[in-house]
């Protein structure tokens, strides 16, 4: 792992040099900004730690005051259940036999998340959720149909979720299952290695990669080499499976922003510099239950041909350098914060080929003054007489029936793919033009999964919630899905509202960057009684005028929030109540 020379077979799309741009464009930290001294104590950028056997474990002197998380893998490394097939044996053990030693009891409920397996132990007890590698959200039909075999078997238990990282998430898994479903995913080209706890997520992309008349970059190329970079081509990368905490990434491929490079710990955003095409870095975006950090310029222009080896020495900096002690303060920019900017990029520099990382392009290539756009419903595609249709998966929830039908759509419809997008919906893209108007009649889109839903549906997104998730305060999806229809009957809404729901500070649901937010808590009623509740959160705004929103009001009863979300409707977003709609007519 000590050097690494990446090419692509083929140059990824860019625009001519001598293409006219509209707006005002994102300014970044000029070329020619001088170096900076960096004041940085030597013994704190010590490693902390090495490798041995193989695996990166943390040094003995670095060891004091760290959680009970880097404790389990220091008792016993979790790659081991797949790097060395010990998934095979566990899966033989009945849970009461695991339940009765620490060492197969950790195994479960915290190192077969590296395999990508969530048990369920608080509300589904002996189930499991597997979260898949799906770079830039792209899914073939035989995979979906792969996936939906998988869970029809579990009944009532059994269902898939679409991610807010572009990703599938399949649950009501069962142990003595597990061997079998790895071998499976491999047949069909997928895995779930390395998606859960200390790793890096799901790299996400432009949804319209290669299809979008309009972008600037396609994506998917530089996703996948990422994503079987990080797994070794999905043998297992003990590299960089030993992080402080997990890590997300993305590649930015159009004005749209559909990636949402602010909440990532490594974003790439497309630049040109001298002529040459490449990526402006950012870094340290992330949520927590105590912190919330857009990312911010790491000064640092990539060709791109050092994609993967930028984001390897990202990786190695924040892997070597980061703390370990408290969860809530190890992610990378907390790390960022300790070192400095100019410190932390130093540390960046001395892991990159021959020492060598440019500042950064004066300029990005991201317009400004950019409307985001709606897949949603029919599109042209970049490809004559070709388009896309983006289909409205009410909060990311499809069954093993589902699924199959959309696999089948696109056999029928398109070039036999379909693309996840971290709004939970799904896109089926290559869809001849002639075969538009059968497709648009079929059931599964008049009936379940719309083109055209209402303004408020459209934007609304829910994380699992309390139905599977043992860390989730308050039932979400259907929640959230209950609360919407309620909010519609009383006002009539003209403009998109995007409304998220997360169940726990956690904030999968990714409630900080919603128009109006809602985060699950416990609350009190009018009698004093304690109640499901959210802290209400207002204003996030994505795309390229992107920031955080803000906490509105704390601990509302889920029972008493209809009239508050339309108060804020009325007040903020020129919401017309229907009474007074009605009357006027």
């Amino acid at each position: 792992m000590n050097s690494l020379s990446v090419r692509f077979l083929s140059a990824p799309t860019v625009p001519s040099t001598s293409q006219s741009w509209t707006g005002t464009r994102l300014l970044a930290v000029p070329s020619t900004a001088p170096s900076v001294s960096v004041d940085v104590d030597s013994a704190r950028v010590e490693p902390r730690v090495e490798e041995r056997d193989g695996y990166w474990i943390l040094k003995e002197k670095f060891r004091e005051g760290i959680n009970p998380q880097e404790k389990v893998k220091i008792e016993r490394e979790p790659m081991k259940l797949f790097m060395e097939n010990g998934i095979e044996e566990l899966a033989k053990l009945s849970m009461e036999e695991i339940d009765k030693t620490k060492a197969t009891k950790d195994d479960i409920d915290v190192r077969l998340k590296w395999l990508g397996l969530f048990h369920r132990r608080k509300h589904h007890y002996g189930r499991f959720m597997m979260r898949l590698k799906l770079p830039n959200g792209v899914t073939t039909s035989e995979q979906t149909r792969y996936l939906a075999s998988v869970i029809r078997k579990y009944g009532k238990d059994g269902c898939a979720d679409v991610t807010t990282r572009q990703n599938w998430q399949i649950r009501g898994v069962v142990l003595p299952d597990v061997p079998e479903i790895l071998k499976g995913l491999t047949e069909v080209g997928l895995t779930s290695l390395q998606s859960g706890m200390d790793n890096v997520r799901n790299p996400v992309g432009n949804p319209l990669a290669g299809i979008d008349p309009q972008e600037i970059v396609d994506t998917s190329p530089y996703t996948n080499l990422l994503s079987q970079f990080i797994t070794a081509n999905s043998r297992g990368n003990p590299a960089f499976t030993n992080l402080p905490r997990k890590w997300n990434v993305c590649v930015v491929g159009s004005h749209d922003l559909y990636e949402h490079p602010h909440i990532n710990d490594l974003a790439y955003m497309p630049a040109e510099k001298d002529g040459r095409f490449g990526f402006n870095l950012l870094v340290g975006g992330f949520f927590s239950p105590k912190r919330c950090a857009e990312a911010i310029p790491l000064d640092a222009w990539v060709s791109a041909d050092d994609v993967l080896p930028s984001c390897k020495a990202v990786l190695e900096a924040y892997r070597d350098l980061g703390t370990r002690g408290n969860r809530q303060k190890t992610r990378m920019m907390w790390l960022i914060d300790e070192l400095g900017i100019e410190g932390f990029r130093a540390e960046v520099v001395k892991r990159m080929p021959g020492q060598v990382l440019e500042r950064a392009s004066a300029e990005d290539m991201i317009q400004k003054q950019w409307e985001r756009r709606d897949y949603l419903g029919v599109h042209p595609q970049k490809q004559e007489g070709f388009s896309y249709v983006g289909l409205h998966i009410p909060v990311g929830r499809v069954q093993a029936d589902d699924m199959d039908e959309l696999a089948r759509l696109a056999d029928v419809y398109g070039s036999g793919e379909l693309r996840l997008t971290v709004e939970q919906n799904i896109i089926i893209p290559n869809v001849e033009n002639s075969k538009l108007e059968a497709l648009l009649n079929e059931p599964l889109l008049k009936e379940k999964f719309s083109l055209e839903p209402s303004i408020l549906m459209k934007g609304l997104v829910a994380c699992t919630g309390n139905q599977f998730c043992g860390q989730a305060i308050i039932e979400t999806k259907a929640r959230a899905l209950k609360v919407t229809e309620e909010v519609e009957r009383q006002v009539s809404v003209t403009r998109p509202v995007r409304m998220h729901w997360t169940g726990c500070p956690n904030t999968c649901g990714q409630v900080q960057v919603a128009d109006i937010g809602f985060m699950g808590c416990m609350a009190r009623d009018e009698n004093g009684k304690p109640s499901e509740g959210v802290d209400v959160y207002l204003g996030g705004r994505i795309g390229s005028d992107s920031h955080l929103g803000n906490l509105y009001k704390k601990s509302v009863p889920c029972k008493n929030l209809v009239p508050v979300v339309v108060d804020l409707l009325v007040k903020n977003f020129g919401a017309v109540p229907r009474v007074r709609e009605e009357m006027e007519d």
